[in-house]
């Protein structure tokens, strides 16, 4: 599946979605650290939001662009990905994949399991696992830990 951030053009397999809804209220949480936008309320289930443009580093959203939730779900409950707008399905081949290329930023980097060369753009491929590690060490975003 699809998205986009920024100018950039990121995929997760769709195997891990388990819904794209559209914005939602979320209630920003005390002391959290940047990237975690906040709480939002999905049919009676709390669900924690996660800022991917700020997870990313990358300038934050404009204020006219509403983001789009992507609902992961793992472990220790449903994670909802603000992304700026979702592209759809693409099917891939391993053929025109490549690991991160050198001129990534290193914090980027650490979150992109590397890119698929298409004919008319790369799909930049979000390491879900690494995007959902909030910190260093045990401070991990719901994985149950």
């Amino acid at each position: 599946m699809t998205f986009y951030l920024d100018d950039h053009f990121l995929g997760i397999e769709v195997t891990e979605v388990k819904e794209v809804i559209r914005s939602r209220d979320v209630v920003r949480v005390p002391l959290a650290r940047a990237e975690v936008a906040g709480l939002m309320n999905l049919r009676g289930q709390i669900v924690t939001a996660i800022d991917l443009r700020s997870r990313l580093r990358l300038p934050p959203r404009e204020a006219s662009i509403e983001p789009m939730n992507v609902i992961v779900e793992r472990e220790g409950g449903a994670v909802s990905l603000l992304v700026d707008e979702v592209g759809g399905v693409r099917e891939v081949g391993e053929d025109v994949f490549e690991e991160p290329t050198e001129n990534l930023r290193s914090d980027m980097r650490d979150l992109i399991r590397g890119a698929f060369k298409l004919a008319d753009e790369l799909l930049l491929e979000l390491d879900l696992e690494e995007a959902l590690a909030i910190g260093k060490g045990t401070d991990h975003v719901l994985k149950g830990e």
